[in-house]
């Protein structure tokens, strides 16, 4: 599967998990729904987004008959990476020209950088693919995926009382 569609099905994922909870209020999809328009809330949808497009892509993957590890680990990874993506390009923004307004500009940049932070985990991921991955960065790796789903689940329930966490004013 090429990066461009990859980051398209990515940006189509992470367009329901934003909308999936408030349309449908079901309490189990709040692990994985945003629930608010904190910070927090667009790194976990971005993450579990990441991870249902790494699992759309498998099968196409599986067809080239290639490692179970070779695929695995670069998506956890890009996974992983992929929310942090969106928290440093979206900031850029506002770093260099404030807040953006009209609100559309906002949707249009956020439409952008979240497409973009899809590009990136699909060039980080198919550049680690085709490398021998020493043992420790594969423990690595796994370590922050499972660490960054267990915070995600975790302060979707109970948050703790960084700013990071709570939804703009």
């Amino acid at each position: 599967m090429s990066i461009i569609l990859k980051a398209f099905i990515y940006l189509i994922f992470f367009s329901v998990l934003h909308f999936g909870y408030d349309l449908t209020h079901l309490s189990f999809l709040k692990p994985f729904c945003g629930i608010d328009e904190s910070i927090f809330q667009h790194l976990k949808m971005a993450f579990w987004a990441y991870l249902l497009a790494s699992m759309v892509e498998y099968p196409v993957f599986k067809r080239k008959k290639k490692k179970y590890e070779s695929f695995w680990i670069p998506r956890f990874f890009s996974a992983t990476i992929v929310p942090w993506t969106i928290f440093l390009v979206w900031y850029l923004a506002p770093a260099t020209g404030g807040k953006l307004s009209p609100s559309y500009l906002e949707l249009i940049w956020a439409l952008v950088v979240s497409y973009f932070s899809g590009l990136a985990g699909g060039l980080i991921e198919r550049t680690l693919e085709d490398q021998r991955l020493a043992f420790c960065f594969k423990v690595l790796v796994i370590f922050l995926a499972v660490a960054s789903a267990f915070l995600y689940i975790a302060f979707t329930y109970q948050l703790p009382w960084i700013d990071m966490f709570r939804a703009p004013e």
